[in-house]
């Protein structure tokens, strides 16, 4: 009986070790390059705004990950409403989300798909920096601050 204490600490033991190889390589699968999305911004700004109750926000999404993910949400300290707009033939509308195909990007710029600032506390001028958080239906929220540029800036 002494030896039976023993042997079965070692199994015990024996079988933790091996859940926790088990748990370690689910945890590193998670996190290797090319699993799932893998979103990065850049290009991020926003013209000053000639009404100053409204801004467009302008920005590059791209997924270099192996799944597609969407933007569905952006909170900012600057104002409780932002929303997204897609253009389509002229005309924006908002919309729940805009995709982020895996291996591909999401352009907002002007003239198509967009963020829109609503009812602005304050004017915003060229040097200002507002923080946003962009949000998403399978990734981890990115915080972007974003320059706030002259009017006539284009990106380019």
């Amino acid at each position: 009986m002494r030896g039976a204490k023993p042997l079965a600490a070692l199994l015990l033991a024996g079988a933790l070790a091996t859940g926790c190889a088990d748990d370690d390589s689910a945890d590193s699968a998670a996190t290797e390059p090319g699993v799932g999305p893998r979103l990065t911004v850049s290009d991020a700004y926003i013209p000053e705004p000639v009404n100053a109750e409204v801004a467009g926000g302008f920005l590059t999404l791209r997924n270099e990950g192996d799944a597609d993910d969407e933007l569905v949400g952006v909170t900012s300290e600057l104002t409780e409403t932002v929303e997204i707009h897609q253009t389509v033939d002229n005309a924006m509308r908002q919309v729940e989300g805009l995709p982020v195909p895996a291996g591909g990007t999401l352009a907002l710029e002007r003239g198509g798909d967009h963020l829109m600032f609503l009812d602005l506390p304050e004017a915003l001028t060229e040097g200002d920096t507002v923080s946003i958080e962009l949000r998403f239906a399978t990734s981890a929220p990115i915080a972007v601050e974003v320059p706030v540029e002259a009017a006539t800036h284009t990106g380019e």
